[in-house]
């Protein structure tokens, strides 16, 4: 028996076969042979349901000119009937029914009974897979052929189909046969389906066999709800594109549901279709059949695996399809038949990079719709380090490189909120703040991802993808819901790497309402001018001068002096004014002129203070309303910073009413003696005879008497011991650093795996930790002495001065680094009150500790320290911000003048050059005697 390639349409024993037939006859072949050549339409023509086929033109079966074809097998249409490819062409199809044999039909109306067993029995026996087969006869009306399959393993069909029983023989079957090969071929399929019959095999089993089937998913949301993130059994029954195609989910042996699935993450060229509106047919995208042939080769009539993730906008299912081999997804991205999509990348998650290196391959290979790509310019500068130096909105920010040149950059692939939009207007300020906060002065690492030329209507735009220690700082943005995600162009290359990250960043941030999602604007803060004129400054001034080490921002500098503070706390926006210093001034238009070093000056202090956190003191306002004060930035006076670079000069008058005119006076020797800025041509000659005019003379008892210099410190006084002497903080970076190690101190010792004691004896000078008896918490302390029969040791507070007994159960080893002295310095400094001597008389001691405790308890107090003794200790003159008038009006003063001091009669050095304060003093201790106060109540002691 020949065999033969499939020729599709051509009725079988038609070619090679010559006969002398009559015209008629040949006329009649001829006829058949061009309607045999039309293409059949998809799906098959309409099969009549079981029990109601009637076919009068049945011809006989002719076995002895059948010709055998090969084919592969596209699909199954029923038990019965399947759907034959060309090898070489496989666009060229044609239908082949299994001789004498039917089965039930599969019906949107409802499913025969055991319709879909039977067609899968068959499906998994052909599906995909080359076979023969001999056409018996066609039905003249139909073109409808039916004939028999031969299978590789040596199976024939409809035998083995009908052995399962899962076809039956029709009624009709047989009745013009009149040929043995016929004859027996009927009498062997009567014989295997009265075997099948009679073991109760497939349609003949008596239960069973009813499956409901349900053409969509009913309510999307409730589907989605029951589904999502499961994996469902599938059979893909019709594939219309490569990124969309009919499944049926098996959910259940008895329930299926069948719907229009899409492939996530993906987008393939459209196939042609016709329109169903007008009729016309339109052609396909470049690719599109390509790709839906793809699809249907390794998936149509195939068990898959569906991934459930979503529903489109128009409520159609969208999932991963899976076959045993993977995702199609990922096959077709890989062939250059599909793009990927952006708009499921939340909906993938981890799997969507996956997708994305597969669209790389074929790219960078120019497969299918990217055989025209361009692969993207690695953008110049790689990945730079540099220092942020302005904020200018949630997205852009201004940075400064190592050769000092500033840029505007754009966060890749994130927008901030939108003015225009009423939902995230609101959130601007908050959002810029945000950054601020997370950025300003910091140095990160930019990595350029694109760049857009300066237009007419655009300035120049750079790109990039920003870190901050190694974290993305664009990503933080959209974590924490201050800024979305820009969806952009298919073709848009200048996208953040991490963009799949960031659009599943988003989502998560709506659904934990963070940020502009949460749909609770804050209000926005409203910042009152202090400064819009002198009589408002007078309003706010009092009020300001009484806080120290005020938290501010800068938000504008005007020049190398003068700057817009806005403070967050008092709602306030004031110009603030350096006192005690002058700066040149900058030019402040293209036509003006700058002071020398002035415009170096303006440079620095937009560089070092520009959006930065600062602290400010109050001493005065201008007037113009202007406040003047001084600048804290990093714990260190800008002034002083000015003047060590030579881009100020010290302003005498004011630096002693500001109390910091030792500061800054020596910061301005430093910058003269360095040659900086303003001092480049200076002559130490013309300072020479000031300094040797206020050059100390000699005292008697060979001791140089010392001129008493300017040294204001505000403290607090935080102990006084027995013996009248003190122990005071100085306020400033120490005491802030303090303020913040004793939250970790304290948070750390609750923690209760922090608990363990003293390895052993604590020695005399040793740090230790130890709980304060007064109040329950716990401070740094140090050892003063050892009771090593009762166990227990004097402790000081470092930080504080003050002293009690502790058992040493209750102490603690100060091992920590972050809590270590040497980490920070013990703030309690020893302190004593310049030119008084206390009484000796123990009644009238205790008198003396007790006023000064009184009028220096839980008070902000400025000292002058007059003198630093060799061993640390510090002579102080105190003075009261609400009661000191001038400089001789202290509290050294009113101690003495309330009789609980003398003034001392043997003077050291350094007090004889206080002749002036002592003389002030005398004359208050005279009056003090005269009026029998305190410890002169019974009259002069000192006579005695």
């Amino acid at each position: 028996m020949p065999v033969h390639t499939l020729k599709i349409g051509y009725a079988a024993g038609q070619k090679q076969h010559k006969r002398t037939n009559s015209t008629t006859s040949k006329s009649s072949s001829q006829n058949s042979l061009d309607t045999a050549n039309l293409p059949e339409p998809f799906p098959s023509p309409r099969i009549l349901p079981l029990g109601k086929q009637h076919l009068p033109n049945v011809p006989p079966a002719r076995y002895s000119n059948m010709v055998l074809n090969q084919a592969k097998v596209k699909s199954v249409l029923s038990g019965d009937s399947l759907v034959l490819a060309s090898i070489d062409n496989p666009d060229r199809e044609r239908i082949l029914s299994l001789a004498y044999c039917t089965s039930p039909h599969l019906k949107k109306e409802g499913d025969e009974q055991f319709a879909f067993e039977s067609r899968d029995a068959l499906r998994k026996m052909v599906v995909g897979k080359h076979i023969q087969f001999q056409v018996l006869y066609t039905i003249p009306n139909t073109k409808r052929e039916y004939g028999v399959v031969f299978l590789n393993d040596g199976r024939r069909l409809p035998e083995e189909m009908v052995k399962e029983g899962w076809i039956k023989l029709r009624e009709d079957a047989g009745r013009k046969e009149d040929t043995e090969e016929a004859l027996q071929q009927l009498d062997k399929l009567r014989l295997l389906e009265a075997t099948a019959r009679s073991e109760d095999l497939g349609l003949w089993q008596t239960s069973g066999g009813r499956i409901n089937v349900q053409h969509d998913m009913g309510d999307a949301q409730s589907f989605l709800e029951n589904w999502k993130g499961k994996a469902l059994d599938g059979l893909v029954e019709r594939v219309l594109s490569g990124d969309r195609m009919l499944v049926r989910l098996i959910v259940s042996p008895t329930e299926h549901i069948q719907v229009m699935t899409l492939v996530a993450g993906i987008r393939a060229p459209t196939t042609e279709r016709v329109n169903p509106s007008n009729g016309q047919t339109q052609p396909a995208e470049e690719y599109g059949n390509e790709a839906r042939r793809f699809v249907e080769e390794r998936l149509l009539q195939r068990n898959v695996k569906v991934d459930v993730l979503g529903l489109s906008p128009q409520n159609q299912l969208v999932a991963s399809v899976r076959h045993p081999r993977g995702s199609i997804a990922k096959f077709l991205l890989e062939a250059g038949l599909a793009r990927c999509t952006d708009f499921h990348s939340t909906l993938l998650g981890p799997e969507m990079p996956v997708l994305r290196e597969a669209e790389k391959v074929a790219q960078a290979a120019k497969r299918g719709v990217f055989k025209d790509h361009v692969a993207k310019v690695a953008a110049s500068g790689g990945n730079l380090e540099a220092q942020v130096t302005r904020i200018f909105s949630a997205d852009v920010i201004y940075v400064r490189n190592r050769a000092g040149v500033e840029k505007r950059i754009n966060l890749s692939s994130i927008r901030g909120p939108r003015p225009s939009e009423a939902s995230e207007a609101p959130f601007r300020d908050e959002a810029k703040e945000f950054l601020r906060k997370k950025l300003i002065g910091k140095h990160v690492r930019m990595s350029i991802d694109g760049s857009r030329p300066a237009t007419g209507e655009y300035d120049a735009k750079e790109v990039a993808t920003i870190t901050l220690n190694d974290k993305n700082v664009g990503l933080l943005l959209v974590q924490e819901g201050w800024c979305s995600v820009i969806r952009h162009r298919r073709d848009d290359t200048d996208r953040a790497p991490n963009y799949d990250e960031l659009l599943a960043a988003q989502e998560t941030a709506k659904e934990e309402k963070k940020g502009m999602w949460s749909g609770k604007p804050a209000k926005a803060k409203q910042y009152t001018d202090a400064s819009e004129s002198l009589q408002k400054a007078k309003i706010q001034v009092a009020t300001l001068q009484r806080q120290r080490k005020i938290p501010a921002i800068v938000d504008f500098v005007k020049g190398g002096s003068r700057f817009v503070v806005l403070i967050p706390r008092e709602n306030l926006k004031l110009n603030f004014v350096l006192g005690g210093i002058r700066a040149p001034k900058s030019a402040r238009g293209p036509n003006d002129k700058a002071e020398p070093f002035g415009q170096e000056a303006h440079d620095l202090a937009t560089k070092r203070l520009t959006q930065r956190d600062v602290e400010i003191d109050v001493h005065n306002i201008d007037k113009v309303g202007g406040f003047i004060g001084a600048l804290y930035v990093n714990k260190e006076s800008f002034a002083k910073i000015l003047v060590e670079e030579g881009f100020a000069t010290v302003h005498a008058y004011s630096a002693e009413q500001s109390g910091n005119s030792a500061e800054l006076l020596a910061a301005e020797k430093k910058a003269k003696e360095g040659r900086k800025g303003l001092w480049v041509d200076w002559d130490p000659s013309l300072d020479a005879p000031e300094e040797e005019e206020e050059a100390p003379q000699n005292g008697s008892n060979g001791e140089a008497p010392t001129v008493r210099e300017k040294d204001y410190r505000d403290v607090i006084i935080t102990n006084i011991d027995e013996n009248g002497k003190m122990k005071i903080q100085i306020i400033g970076t120490g005491t802030s650093a303090l303020e913040t190690m004793m939250t970790q101190f304290k948070a750390f010792h609750m923690n209760s795996a922090n608990g363990a004691g003293l390895p052993g004896p604590p020695k005399t000078g040793e740090y230790v930790a130890a709980k304060f008896s007064a109040d329950g918490q716990w401070y740094r302390a140090r050892v003063r002495s050892n009771d090593r029969t009762a166990k227990e040791a004097e402790v000081v507070y470092v930080d504080y001065g003050n002293s009690e007994k502790q058992p040493w159960s209750k102490l603690r080893p100060l091992s920590q680094p972050q809590f270590s002295p040497q980490k920070l310095r013990p703030q309690a400094v020893d302190a004593v009150l310049s030119l008084l001597q206390l009484p000796n008389n123990k009644e009238y001691l205790n008198d003396a500790v007790d006023y000064i405790s009184h009028v220096t308890a839980d008070k902000e107090l400025v000292a002058n320290v007059d003198f630093t003794a060799p061993e640390g200790t510090l002579h102080v003159t105190l003075y009261d911000h609400n009661t000191s008038q001038n400089l001789t009006d202290s509290l050294n003063a009113q101690i003495v003048e309330d009789g609980h001091a003398m003034v001392p009669t043997k003077l050291k050095g350094w007090e004889r050059g206080f002749s002036d304060v002592l003389k002030a003093l005398r004359e208050k201790e005279a009056d003090a005697k005269l009026k029998r106060l305190g410890m002169w109540e019974y009259g002069d002691l000192s006579e005695d």
